[in-house]
């Protein structure tokens, strides 16, 4: 009997759950209920404002403003852009942050703050609209709506108490209404000297705060503590009229156009003093404008002389005369460590007769400080030949403003060759495991130079100049920079590592004479390096 009844029970269930499904199925199809009201459908215009509102939250600024403009172009910009915007923004956020951090941490007893992490997500903000206003002044004042919902990763490590916490900020909403004005307007790139920022109302901030990696936005009460705490504080500091104040040149040189030219022709030194231990030197000449944010001109290296000859000619934008001038520093060069400096002087432009050329012997001191005791001693003569040539009026030689225009190489310069130039600007995101002291390490047709170490530092620069003299066009030829890091502590334990490095291709500058950019390091997570490449043939 227990058999058939198991037998009855599963055809049971099978038949019934069968007739369920088809009887379901007939009442759903062939009833409705009666309660149901068709959607009253009407147009958009017969609609107030207000409704309009409630049915359509996030309608942009320039559909219900007409005096905001629409911005998918610049949307669509900051998309494609957003990768390289966010590490610039980052690498700007912590510049600023730093000094700020540094002043406010010994109040509060703590030994440091830190950002093991930044990193504004994949996510860009978006622009629903922006309203320009024109003035009489020299100005121009924008209010772009911003809306932002983004994944950064933004650690931060708080060390105090010998003890260490982190604070992770996670799922940030910002929706602001700032207004940016560039101000004063300048006849020089990038055709402003400041921005300000202000914020015409509170701003809308919303964000994750993690705690040792627990939410510490779960705990009653703290989530609208901080968030009503941090609009206030931002709100106090930057709601208008106040405003953040960034500068990006001093305007009263901006202003200024360049009004001359200053021709120099190193010719030769004299009784410079020994600095090898073999009792020679390796001297070369730097040269460059004070007030002039432009890279050093330098002559070539003539090895093992005391008493070189370059007779090397060089040309130099002037826009004032009256404050403006010429620095002279001759330097020993080192295949490894740092250049020795021999001596320097300065020529002031203002006491150059215009047009008329000048030979000048100078004496070679120590440093340019009045009565310095180390200027006694003798460090030997440079002279030069000068001429200085103030355009006329109405007079603008093409590319006078352009501090990249292409030299020839000077005089000596096989006339089937050329002289390779390699200028190393800086390295960004650069990190060891052990220490993080980067130097670069170029090596070039078996010859190796070094710049300068730069102690812990993420984001070192140099802005250090190499000179190859070759007989043929390196066409074939390939560069390899390395980014390396030295300990600064004694020891053999890690004493080097390699932080990366990229091989770079010259066909590209011998064709193009001057190549500017920036490389991804190889073997490196985030690592790149820029790098300034000039060919100059006589």
């Amino acid at each position: 009997m227990g058999f058939f009844n198991t037998i009855a029970s599963f055809v049971g269930f099978g038949v019934g759950t069968s007739l369920g499904l088809v009887i379901g199925y007939y009442l759903f199809i062939y009833f409705q209920t009666t309660d149901v009201k068709d959607p009253t459908i009407r147009p958009l215009v017969e609609l107030d404002s207000k409704t309009l509102q409630q049915l359509l939250p996030e309608i942009p600024f320039w559909v219900k403003n007409p005096d905001y403009d629409r911005l998918d172009w610049l949307n669509k910009f900051i998309e494609c852009m957003w990768p390289y915007l966010d590490k610039a923004i980052c690498k700007t956020a912590r510049t600023i942050a730093k000094p700020i951090i540094a002043e406010q941490i010994p109040k509060y007893k703590i030994d440091s703050v830190e950002f093991e992490t930044l990193s504004l997500g994949s996510l860009p903000p978006t622009f629903q609209g922006m309203k320009v206003y024109s003035t009489d002044e020299k100005e121009l004042i924008m209010e772009p709506s911003l809306k932002w919902a983004g994944n950064p990763n933004i650690i931060i490590a708080i060390k105090a108490f010998g003890l260490r916490a982190t604070v992770q900020v996670v799922d940030l909403q910002v929706f602001a209404v700032p207004r940016i004005t560039l101000k004063p307007l300048v006849p020089s790139f990038p055709c402003f000297a400041n921005i300000s920022v202000s914020l015409m109302e509170k701003p809308h901030v919303d964000f994750g705060l993690k705690l040792l990696g627990a939410d510490a936005m779960s705990i009653p009460g703290l989530y609208r503590i901080v968030q009503e705490l941090i609009k206030d504080q931002v709100a106090k500091m930057y709601l208008w009229p106040k405003a953040l104040e960034v500068q990006i040149m001093d305007p009263s040189k901006a202003m200024k156009v360049p009004v001359g030219i200053l021709h120099v022709k190193v010719l030769k030194a004299v009784k410079l003093r020994k600095k090898d231990l073999m009792g020679g030197a390796d001297p070369y000449v730097k040269l460059k404008l004070t007030d002039d944010k432009l890279p050093s001109k330098k002559t070539t290296v003539k090895y093992n002389n005391l008493n070189p000859e370059w007779n090397e000619e060089f040309k130099v934008v002037i826009k004032d005369p009256e404050s403006q001038a010429l620095e002279l520093n001759v330097y020993d060069w080192e295949q490894f460590g740092k250049h020795d400096k021999m001596g320097m002087n300065i020529i002031q432009v203002k006491e150059l007769t215009p047009d008329e050329p000048k030979v000048l012997t100078l004496n070679l001191l120590k440093t340019m400080v009045p009565n310095d005791p180390e200027n006694v001693k003798t460090r030997g003569q440079l002279s030069v030949e000068v001429l200085y040539n103030p355009f006329k009026a109405n007079e603008l030689p093409e590319n006078a403003e352009d501090g990249n225009a292409i030299e020839k190489a000077p005089d000596g310069t096989p006339s089937g060759g050329g002289l390779l130039v390699v200028i190393i600007h800086e390295a960004e995101d650069v990190e060891g495991k052990h220490h993080t002291n980067p130097y670069a390490r170029l090596t070039f047709k078996g010859e190796e130079r070094k710049t300068k170490h730069v102690k812990k530092n993420r984001d070192p620069r140099w802005g250090e100049e190499f000179q190859f003299t070759l007989e043929e066009p390196p066409t074939n030829e390939k560069l390899l920079v390395e980014v390396q890091s030295a300990s600064s502590k004694m020891g053999l334990l890690h004493p080097k590592e390699t932080l990366g490095y990229v091989h770079i291709n010259l066909s590209d500058v011998v064709s193009n004479k001057r190549i500017n950019e920036k490389y991804n390091l190889i073997d490196s997570k985030n690592g790149r390096i820029q790098i300034e490449l000039h060919w100059r043939t006589r």
